[in-house]
């Protein structure tokens, strides 16, 4: 394992991280912005509103693990191909990924449809909450088409190194997100600037109208996302239709759903998972409920450099083993892997010392404060170890180990996170405090046995093969 200083010493890897690495933290971090205008918005309207949105948070991770799986396997391949120069076949999997969305996104649209009414009564959510929170749902996934393309279409960018295209489209989504929510939530209010009063329009639609928000986005996302795949100078099909032909390509999509089906078991297990987590804290009533969610929601600025990284990682990886080249691979990963320990540990540090003020960005409520509070000092412990284990699920989903991120996540949730946290809750009568405690063990185990692979190097006769 090379030494952490020469590592730091090879300016064209810093680079290439940094080029990577830096559009996917913004983009990161404005999308956790958005989630926390989401989260302080409907906040004020009440702990049930918080409960209701939350709820469905761990739902909609669920449907969308078989795009982002997908997105594992498109951008793998293509970084694979960019990496052995033949840029062609990087196009025509790039293409693929038109299909894949078309057909994912009508699929989940309809059957979320369909589902949303019963599942916060699958979920055992109190009465009060459950028909904003099925609504909630069923409005943010119509557009699950758009969804859909903005995510395989953003992944075939980063897997061609363009990371800056998909922060900006983001972004722009996520400003339109944020007005509209301002506009939907609450109903038309006078508001004071340099001692000027002005009436602003409001719908005050509530939790409705922060769902329709949050849809109309996902529009213009997925939108954008196509024009910008179509301008591609290297992915775009326009003026290749020969050679990349209109029609799926089943060699092309066999090579693309070897890798990306065992990471949709990967994010199925671990996001199915997450619903059972959830079903089981709401049984610890709503201010538990509400608690949770929020501090969730808060903890997301503290992982942003992690999952910032991690296509970061996951592209250069691709590369690497499109090249053959086990020393590359090796050195790009374990900077990234030591770059995202050390921010997410200051950061950490953070979390751990100021708990209550991100709380109370999102809600007035105390108890609520009290109890999230308690749950993000827990979690900030293992922030460090987090962020590594983010970088390694990216390295071995660039080459196209998808299985053994599955094994582990499969592992770690069902026989740490939720059979413990069933023990504490059912068994044992605890609360929120030790949910959270299986959670970090979930989360520190993955870690561990992830970093314990990567350093036995199994994985060096793949890329030198």
């Amino acid at each position: 394992m090379p030494g952490i200083l020469s590592l730091f010493r090879d300016r064209e890897t810093l680079h290439k991280i940094r080029v990577l690495a830096l559009p996917s933290v913004v983009e990161e971090a404005l999308n956790t912005v958005v989630q926390y205008v989401d989260t302080a918005m409907v906040g004020q309207i009440g702990a049930t509103a918080s409960a209701a949105v939350g709820l469905t948070m761990t739902c909609n991770w669920l449907i969308c693990s078989p795009l982002w799986a997908m997105g594992v396997g498109i951008l793998a391949c293509v970084a694979r191909s960019i990496g052995a120069g033949e840029r062609e076949k990087a196009r025509r999997y790039a293409f693929q990924s038109l299909w894949i969305g078309g057909v994912l996104g009508v699929l989940i649209a309809v059957l979320v449809q369909l589902l949303a009414p019963q599942i916060p009564v699958w979920l055992g959510a109190e009465p009060e909450i459950r028909a904003d929170a099925s609504a909630y749902f069923a409005i943010i996934c119509m557009p699950m088409l758009f969804r859909a393309l903005s995510i395989l279409l953003s992944a075939t960018l980063r897997s061609a190194g363009d990371s800056k295209t998909p922060m900006k489209i983001n972004m722009s989504a996520n400003i339109l997100n944020m007005i509209l929510n301002y506009l939907l939530i609450h109903p038309t209010h006078a508001v004071r600037i340099a001692g000027l009063r002005f009436t602003v329009w409001g719908a005050g639609l509530g939790v409705r109208g922060a769902a329709a928000a949050t849809a109309l986005a996902f529009a213009l996302s997925g939108t954008l996302m196509f024009a910008a795949y179509l301008r591609h100078p290297m992915l775009s099909p326009l003026g290749h239709r020969g050679e990349t032909g209109i029609l799926p390509n089943p060699a092309l999509l066999k090579d693309i759903l070897h890798i990306g089906l065992p990471s949709a078991g990967e994010r199925l297990t671990a996001c199915l998972g997450q619903v059972v987590f959830t079903s089981l804290v709401s049984g610890l009533g709503t201010v538990s409920l509400a608690a949770h969610s929020i501090a969730l929601t808060a903890e997301e600025a503290f992982y942003i450099p992690g999952y910032g990284m991690q296509a970061a990682a996951a592209t250069l990886a691709g590369n690497a083993l499109g090249e053959k080249n086990v020393k590359k691979l090796q050195r790009t990963s374990v900077t990234i892997a030591f770059l995202a320990f050390t921010i997410m540990g200051l950061m950490g540090i953070i979390l751990f010392c100021f708990p209550s003020v991100m709380m109370g960005i999102f809600t007035n409520d105390s108890a609520v404060i009290a109890l999230g509070s308690v749950a993000l000092r827990i979690v900030a412990v293992s922030e460090p170890l987090f962020g590594v284990a983010i970088i390694m699920e990216g390295v071995f989903n660039g080459i196209g180990e998808t299985k053994t991120t599955f094994l582990f996540s499969a592992f770690t949730m069902w026989g740490i996170r939720i059979l413990f946290t069933f023990l504490c809750v059912r068994v044992f009568g605890l609360g929120l405090t030790a949910v959270w405690c299986c959670m970090v063990a979930d989360n520190v185990a993955r870690c561990l046995l992830l970093c314990a692979k990567f350093m036995r190097g199994r994985w060096k006769s793949k890329v030198a093969a």
